[in-house]
């Protein structure tokens, strides 16, 4: 199937954790994504993410679904559909959920071979995440 997405209008992704939200953008062909921030929840962390997708201006907004290794949904993907609920309420932009299973897991271990130590990891661990669930869905998109 080929994108749907127009040229040049790049698509961001999110990877909402209890604390942290990952962030991350595609470029505008829409081939490859790359981690953008962490955003820290506690700190005006929506107005943040507002921000940003103001800057980047995307056509649509992807959010990872935490989903069980059954590919059910539990607690948590019930709390990433109320926050994605939330974030409605801020922008006007399509939101599609996109199956994260394993990309925590994946960002941190390709962090650990980069070489970071585990405090700069957690700094940016959210934010590959985020770019792993991106860079899924724009391979699904063209596939």
């Amino acid at each position: 199937m080929a994108s749907s997405s127009q040229p040049g209008r790049r698509l961001i992704a999110l990877d909402v954790g209890a604390r942290r939200v990952g962030v991350a953008v595609s470029d505008e062909l829409g081939l490859i994504a790359s981690p953008v921030e962490s955003v820290d929840m506690k700190r005006d962390g929506m107005d943040r993410l507002v921000a940003l997708i103001e800057r980047y201006d995307p056509e649509r907004i992807i959010i990872g679904l935490p989903l069980g290794m059954s590919g059910r949904e539990g607690p948590q993907a019930a709390a990433t559909r109320a926050f994605a609920q939330q974030l409605r309420g801020r922008v006007d932009r399509p939101i599609i959920f996109w199956d994260e299973r394993l990309t925590t897991f994946m960002a941190d271990q390709s962090l650990i071979e980069a070489g970071h130590r585990r405090a700069r990891r957690k700094q940016h661990v959210d934010a590959v995440a985020a770019a792993l669930i991106l860079q899924s869905y724009l391979d699904s998109q063209r596939a």
